[in-house]
């Protein structure tokens, strides 16, 4: 991949996460997820408790930030929503 690609790519994920504000936060809760599954399978349930619990609230920060976003750019896009 050439840097100019590469540079479109950054551009296109910066402009995506400007408009979604809190899709940050639901990767984090993905991620977050993963993480709490691979600790209760290492029988270290305490952990996966822990980690289960912050990526709850990085689930419910995105979905509050998703709402915002959402409501702010309603109709400002020239798109059609599917």
């Amino acid at each position: 991949m050439t840097q100019v690609g590469f540079n479109k790519i950054i551009l296109k994920v910066k402009g995506y996460v400007k408009q979604n504000c809190g899709s940050p936060f639901i990767v984090g809760f993905m991620l977050l997820l993963i993480a709490a599954a691979v600790s209760l399978s290492a029988g270290l349930s305490s952990l996966a408790d822990t980690v289960a619990v912050y990526a709850y609230y990085a689930l419910v920060a995105g979905v509050f930030l998703q709402l915002a976003s959402f409501l702010k750019y309603r109709g400002k896009s020239d798109e059609v929503a599917v």
